[in-house]
């Protein structure tokens, strides 16, 4: 038994031209990697694993890492990428929800489970159990189906050429949508993937000097930019998602290389890329996440209701290409759609040429003084600050007001920036309500597991001995 993305990865590694790579010097050719597949697909037939068998599988960015997954999918059991550093409770909280077996590493196999579990029909025809975590930081497991990510690779295809030529470097952990589709893509294509196992620039900043393309998340490209020195001489296109692209970082990136940017927005239950702004939509629309991928359609909507042109509303998308539901919750699957949208919990307006900007997460939403904020607008006023490199908004709870507003600050290198000019520069290009009230400066934004900036983490500075100066 195997499923749509078994059939396109073992065929890329029939086929490939180059080896898998990492910049831990890891290398492995397509026939190791198919040899590999194949001694995990005989283990877990030795161990009686059932088709739609949900099977751990530890990740670590290691081209061997693909070679698991592609076994587990022609053993037709469906893979639950776990990072290879995930703590014994975050693992032990997902297996209670998957209720898997056995753990994967490389072609390794253990077992951390007795029973069988039981046959799930939200399975059938699944590659891939992704568990991200929600706004309580329960795990909820998204169930990817093959023929709807297989279909979603060949729209991505057509969007972004990736060429049998290309060098693709790719930071983003195999454990998310983004990680994944990337390196699924560059080896169906026939291009030569690079891994980065753990992020740093530094090892990023290494892998430019032969990329051609390049993947990452806004931190990720924000860090580089930080960094003395960089030179991408052969790079002709920067993948940016999981997060929002500020317009000055979009003009920082544009600096770095004469490279196309490709701004994509989309979550893991809609099956990633909703919306693309490419190089056409380009410098002058920067601050939107542009328009819709094929076959997605959207709406901007308060509950069932569209919006007017230019108001604010949630958005809400519908595709082919998403989840097949969240696994063991029919409750929660259903709660988050209406009429067949999935429900981003993303706060958005429609421009007038149609495109859509996004102005805040719904629950990140800061009410200071019976005024609402959205935390977004802040942190693209702030970085519009020629001694910011980056920064990022919360709101914090306060007796008097509700709430107030805290801002983690990164500033340049060199920089002598301090709270009250901040402040002050601030109050001649907003209004005093939304000028926050603490200011963080630090090295580096909080980021969670994924290098995404993590808004949340920013209340964890809230101190009574916090960085005002």
């Amino acid at each position: 038994m195997s499923g749509a993305l078994a059939e396109i990865l073992r065929d890329a590694l029939k086929r490939a031209r180059h080896a898998v790579e990492s910049t831990s010097g890891e290398s492995q050719r397509g026939n190791s990697l198919l040899a590999l597949a194949e001694r995990v697909r005989h283990a877990l037939a030795a161990r009686l694993v059932t088709p739609n068998e949900p099977v751990h599988v530890s990740i670590g960015n290691k081209p061997s890492d693909l070679g698991a997954l592609l076994g587990i999918w022609q053993a037709g059991a469906v893979a639950v990428p776990i990072h290879a550093s995930a703590a014994a409770s975050t693992i032990a909280r997902v297996q209670r929800i998957s209720r898997a077996r056995f753990l994967l590493d490389g072609d390794r196999l253990d077992a951390i489970g007795e029973e069988p579990p039981p046959e799930r029909a939200l399975l059938h025809d699944a590659a891939l159990v992704i568990f991200t975590s929600g706004s309580t930081g329960d795990p909820k497991g998204v169930v990817i189906g093959h023929r709807r990510l297989a279909d979603k690779l060949a729209v991505l295809d057509r969007l972004l050429n990736i060429a049998p030529n290309d060098v693709v470097l790719s930071p983003l952990q195999l454990t998310f949508i983004f990680g994944l589709w990337v390196s699924l893509l560059t080896l169906m294509k026939g291009g030569r993937l690079i891994l980065v196992p753990k992020f740093t620039a530094d090892a990023m900043v290494r892998g430019l000097a032969e990329a051609t393309v390049v993947a990452g998340v806004p931190s990720m490209f924000r860090a580089v930019l930080a960094y003395p020195d960089v030179t991408a001489p052969k790079l002709r296109a920067m993948l940016s998602g999981g997060e929002v692209l500020a317009p000055a970082l979009a003009r920082a990136m544009g600096r770095l290389a004469p490279a196309a940017i490709h701004d994509l927005y989309g979550l893991t239950e809609t099956g990633s890329c909703d919306f693309h702004l490419g190089p056409a939509g380009q410098p002058h629309g920067f601050g939107t996440i542009g328009h819709p991928t094929e076959h997605v359609v959207f709406r901007i909507a308060n509950d069932s209701d569209a919006v007017a042109a230019g108001e604010a509303g949630e958005l809400q998308i519908r595709t082919p290409f998403g989840m097949l539901g969240y696994l063991d919750n029919l409750a929660l699957t259903e709660a988050s759609f209406d009429g067949g949208y999935f429900k981003t919990g993303d706060l958005a307006r429609m421009t007038a040429d149609g495109a859509v900007a996004l102005i805040g997460r719904a629950k990140d939403t800061i009410s200071r003084g019976g005024n609402k904020i959205a935390p977004l607008e802040i942190d693209n006023l702030l970085a519009e600050h020629p001694e910011i490199a980056a920064a990022l908004c919360a709101g914090v709870p306060d007796e008097r007001l509700g709430e107030v507003i805290h801002a983690v600050i990164v500033t340049r290198a060199g920089a002598r920036l301090d709270a009250k000019t901040l402040r002050d520069w601030l109050l001649t290009r907003t209004e005093r309500f939304k000028v926050p009230d603490v200011f963080h400066f630090r090295d580096a934004l909080p980021s969670g597991s994924s290098g995404k900036a993590d808004r949340r983490a920013v209340a964890q500075l809230a101190t009574p001995m916090s960085n005002r100066r």
